[in-house]
């Protein structure tokens, strides 16, 4: 069986490093993860430049059985 949990991680360099941030924090507390899912990105303006990055992904896992 396979469930799927929704999560939101962001980043100061880009949108690549907070999936990966993501993925990391996920795998704290969930074993098993089989793939990411990016559902939405968006980034913090400042001064006419990006501060920060964000992405809502879903993270698919393998649940033991």
């Amino acid at each position: 069986m396979v469930k799927v949990i929704e999560v939101i991680a962001s980043s100061d360099k880009g949108f690549t490093e907070a999936t990966e941030n993501a993925v990391k924090e996920a795998s704290k507390t969930v074993k098993n993860i089989k793939s990411v899912y990016v559902e939405n990105m968006n980034a913090n303006v400042e001064d006419d430049k990006i501060v920060s990055y964000g992405v809502n992904a879903k993270i698919s896992f393998e649940v033991d059985q």
